[in-house]
């Protein structure tokens, strides 16, 4: 209980939110590196993804190859990127990690979503002379839409949590606030560095789930 008050001290204090090094600074560049990353892992799985699933073809392939990413410690990826030389452009290496490390719940979930849409349903839409195009659009993608979004909200979380390993590769992000709290042997900085991760995390969950009911292209519709 004295460590949290004392965790809770560091965070009350204004100092440790000003700056450079400050808490608003780091949060600032956890968010960059989240958003970045999510955008691109969405525009690399979902197409693929929601394709795959529409025409039934190649899913397998697919996601037994997420899943080998999956099994990839994204923090040797890291390691390995940071010495390659890729490892001269700044934060590439942490954001091409991060990437890779999202897009096996986005690409599992969104194909996953599309083939568990009813066939029946399919073939009445198919039947009722809707193109493919029609079909994907106002049928299968309103239907997968909630496992899509489980798989955006998993993404997220994961790699709002995973970004503290930017800190490993000398980048930004609230790791930096665990890491110089290591370093100087300030227990209190590393479980309030740790609490803001947490916190951020299920700010993030919360809001993906707002979105979702507020963008479901079911919403509103009547049985």
């Amino acid at each position: 209980m004295n460590m949290l008050s004392e965790a809770y001290g560091w965070l009350a204090t204004s100092a440790n939110w000003q700056g450079e090094k400050g808490v608003w600074n780091r949060l600032g560049e956890h968010l960059y590196f989240t958003g970045t990353c999510l955008l691109v892992a969405c525009l690399i799985a979902l197409p693929v993804a929601l394709l795959l699933g529409h025409l039934g073809k190649g899913g397998a392939l697919a996601i037994n190859i997420s899943n080998v990413g999956r099994a990839i410690p994204t923090l040797a990826v890291l390691v390995l990127l940071t010495l390659t030389p890729l490892g001269k452009y700044g934060d590439l290496p942490t954001l091409i990690a991060l990437v890779l490390f999202a897009v096996p719940p986005l690409l599992t979930n969104a194909y996953i979503g599309m083939r568990e849409v009813d066939r029946a349903v399919v073939e009445a839409a198919r039947g009722m002379g809707m193109s493919g195009r029609q079909v994907f659009l106002r049928v299968e993608l309103p239907l997968a839409y909630p496992l899509i979004m489980t798989g955006l909200r998993s993404a997220a979380v994961q790699v709002v949590a995973t970004a503290t390993l930017a800190a490993m590769a000398g980048q930004g992000g609230l790791g930096r606030i665990i890491t110089e709290g290591f370093n100087l042997q300030n227990t209190p900085q590393v479980v309030a560095g740790a609490a803001l991760v947490a916190a951020l995390a299920l700010l993030v969950e919360g809001a993906l789930v707002l979105a979702g009911r507020w963008c479901d292209p079911m919403r509103g519709r009547t049985a």
